[in-house]
């Protein structure tokens, strides 16, 4: 039995049937976690710190094409 480092919740996790790199997901928080040691087994939070970056920034792109956009509806109006 181990915790989830995001928010503690008990994984039961069996050492003899997880392997060194493999992914799992936290039943409550539905984090993914990472399986770092099989004996005893330890896990580590996958950081989505990089998903986030890039949903951000395809949002940003997206918010200035869309201002492209209307700058240029409001100069075909004014005309």
């Amino acid at each position: 039995m181990v915790r989830c480092p995001e928010c503690a919740a008990e994984i039961d996790v069996d050492e003899d049937e997880v392997e060194e790199g493999e992914i799992l997901n936290c039943p409550e928080c539905e984090s993914e976690l990472e399986v770092t040691q099989v004996h005893p087994v330890h896990l580590i939070l996958i950081s989505d710190d990089l998903d986030d970056e890039e949903e951000s920034e395809e949002a940003d792109e997206d918010d200035k094409e869309g201002d492209k956009e209307e700058e240029e509806d409001e100069e075909e109006q004014v005309r």
